[in-house]
C-alpha cells in the first residue's frame, strides 16, 4: 500500500452527491438506438467486454464479417485486436487495417459507426499511438476531422476511479494513485504519473503539454449537468486532449448525454476508454451477475473444467494460492524457464497436456499456471517476445486438447486472447454477461473447437485474493451466484 493512498470513503465524501436520474440512461439508450449508427469497440485484449452482455465479440475483421456485424440488430459489437500483446508498429498496422476495412464495409452496407478504442483501466497500452492511427485513417478514408481526443479510464467494477484528474486503483478500502501500483512499473507500458494531464504529456513525449489538457471534473458534472459538458466540448480548441473524471456510472451518463449533444452539432471525437464507458455509450442496460447454472446449463458434459493462468501480476499470484486450496481441484505449475529452452520446451508441454487430459477425463477440475518468477530481458521488445513464447505454449496445450472441458477459465489478457483466437479458433462469441465484477462469460459459437462451451475471460488485475477460487466454485455448482 502506497503512502499516498487515501481511504475511498474520505475522498468520495469530498464530492457532491451522485446524481440519481434514470432518465439519463433512458435518453442515451434512445439516442443510440434511433441514430442508426453502430458503436464499434476496438478492444486491445479480450477483457474489455466485462461490462456488457448480449453482444458479439469478433476476432475476424474481414469486410464480409464487418458488413454482417454492421447489419446485425445489436447497436454495439467488439473487435478483438489483442494489440496490447504487439509491438508498436504491428499495433499501428493492425488498427489501420481494421479501420480501413470498417470504412469499406460501412460504404457497402450504408451503416455508419463510431469507434471506441478500449484499453486497460490501469493505463497500460499503445496510447496515443492507436488513437492517432485510427484518427488518421478515418480522415483519409472518410474525410473526418476530429475535434478532440477523449481519455476516460474509469472502470468501477475493477475499482478504478478518476478524481481531480488523478487515476486511482482501489486496494481494500483505500485508493492508490495508479503511478504507485505495480501496473505503472509494467516492463512494456510503464509510466511515471497518474495525474492525467501529466500522463498525456509523458505519453505524447511532450507534444501535448499538461497545461493544455482540458479536464471535466466530477464536481462540474454533478452540479452543472450535461449542458456543461456540451458547452465545454464545443468551446474546446480543435484537437484538444480532454480527460473525463468519473467515480460513478451517473458521472458517465451525464458526460455521454453532453457528448451526444455535441456530436449532434457535427463534432467528432476520438475515444480512448476503459470498459465502463462502453456500456454507457452503447446504451447497454446493467444485468445481474450470472448464476453458475446460467453459465454451464446449456452443455451436458461429464468432464472437469479447465483453468489456465498466464498473468504475472501480484494479484493473480495471490489468487492462485487461494484457488489451489479448493477441495477437489488438480493443479500443475508450468516451468517458464523450461518453455524458453528449446531442449526442454517440448517435454514441459507434453507433460502438461497429459496431466490436463487425465484430470478432465476423470471429471476433475484442473488449474494450470505459469511459474511465478517473472522472467525479464532488457528492452521492451524482448519482454513481449518472452510473453509470446509462454503464450504459444499455452495455446498448444489447449489447442491440441481432444477432451472438451465443462468450462474454461482464462486468466490474463494476453492468455485469454491467444487461447480464444489461436487455440479455440473463435471467430465470434456471444457475451452472455459477467460472473463477478469485471469477469465476462462468453458462449462459444459453432465454428470453434468446443461449440457451446462457457469461456470465462478473467483479467489479471481484477478481483481480490478469493475471486478466482470463488469463480471456480460458482462454475462447479458449489455456490449459485457470487454477487
Amino acid at each position: 500500500m502506497s503512502e499516498n493512498s487515501i481511504f475511498k470513503d474520505e475522498i468520495f465524501a469530498t464530492l457532491p452527491p451522485v446524481v440519481e436520474n434514470v432518465d439519463q440512461f433512458t435518453a442515451i439508450k434512445s439516442s443510440v438506438s434511433s441514430s442508426g449508427r453502430k458503436v464499434v469497440v476496438f478492444d486491445d485484449d479480450p477483457t474489455g467486454s466485462q461490462t456488457v452482455h448480449g453482444i458479439n465479440v469478433l476476432t475476424n475483421w474481414s469486410e464480409t464479417a464487418l458488413i454482417e456485424a454492421l447489419n446485425a440488430p445489436e447497436d454495439v459489437f467488439y473487435i478483438l485486436t489483442n494489440s496490447r500483446a504487439m509491438k508498436g508498429k504491428d499495433a499501428s498496422d493492425l488498427n489501420m487495417e481494421i479501420t480501413r476495412n470498417l470504412c469499406a464495409a460501412s460504404r457497402q452496407c450504408g451503416v455508419d459507426f463510431d469507434i471506441i478504442s478500449r484499453s486497460d483501466s490501469t493505463l497500460r497500452g499503445h496510447y496515443p499511438l492507436e488513437l492517432d492511427i485510427i484518427g488518421q485513417t478515418l480522415q483519409q478514408q472518410g474525410d473526418i476531422e476530429f475535434d478532440g481526443h477523449l481519455l476516460i479510464p474509469a472502470f468501477f467494477e475493477g475499482g478504478r476511479y478518476t478524481i481531480n484528474n488523478i487515476h486511482y486503483v482501489q486496494e481494500g478500502d483505500k485508493l492508490t494513485p495508479a503511478e504507485a501500483t505495480e501496473f505503472a512499473k509494467d516492463a512494456v507500458f510503464g509510466y511515471q504519473s497518474s495525474y492525467m494531464p501529466r500522463y498525456i504529456e509523458e505519453k505524447t513525449a511532450g507534444c501535448i503539454a499538461a497545461k493544455d489538457v482540458i479536464s471535466l471534473q466530477i464536481q462540474d458534472l454533478r452540479l452543472h449537468g450535461s449542458d456543461y459538458v456540451t458547452k465545454t466540448l464545443l468551446n474546446a480548441p480543435k484537437g484538444s486532449r480532454i480527460v473525463v473524471n468519473a467515480a460513478d456510472y451517473s458521472d458517465l451518463e451525464i458526460f455521454v448525454l453532453g457528448l451526444l449533444k455535441a456530436e449532434a452539432t457535427g463534432k467528432h471525437y476520438l475515444v480512448r476508454s476503459s470498459a465502463s464507458f462502453v456500456r454507457v455509450r452503447g446504451g447497454i442496460s446493467p444485468k445481474p451477475y450470472l448464476t453458475g447454472s446460467e453459465v454451464t446449463a446449456t452443455v451436458e458434459n461429464p468432464h472437469g473444467g479447465l483453468v489456465v493462468v498466464g498473468s504475472y501480476v501480484g494479484k493473480t499470484t495471490s489468487q492462485i494460492e487461494k484457488a489451489k486450496k479448493i477441495e477437489g481441484i488438480d493443479t500443475l505449475e508450468i516451468n517458464v524457464d523450461n518453455l524458453l529452452k528449446e531442449n526442454r520446451r517440448l517435454k514441459e508441454i507434453e507433460n502438461t497436456k497429459n496431466k490436463v487430459k487425465d484430470s478432465l477425463l476423470s471429471g476433475q477440475n484442473i488449474m494450470i499456471y505459469t511459474s511465478r518468477a517473472l522472467v525479464k530481458e532488457s528492452g521492451n521488445l524482448a519482454n513481449l517476445d518472452i510473453g509470446s513464447m509462454v503464450s504459444s505454449a499455452l495455446v498448444e496445450i489447449v489447442g491440441t486438447l481432444d477432451v472438451k472441458p465443462r468450462f474454461l477459465i482464462a486468466k490474463g489478457g494476453i492468455t485469454s486472447s491467444d487461447l480464444a483466437t489461436e487455440a479455440l479458433k473463435v471467430k465470434s462469441a456471444l457475451v452472455i454477461g459477467q460472473v463477478a465484477p469485471g469477469i465476462s462469460a462468453w458462449r462459444l459459437q459453432k465454428e470453434t473447437k468446443f461449440p457451446g462451451m462457457a469461456y470465462i475471460v478473467f483479467p489479471g488485475n481484477v478481483g481480490d485474493a478469493d475471486t478466482l477460487a470463488n469463480v471456480i466454485k460458482l462454475l462447479n455448482g458449489q455456490v449459485e451466484r457470487l454477487v
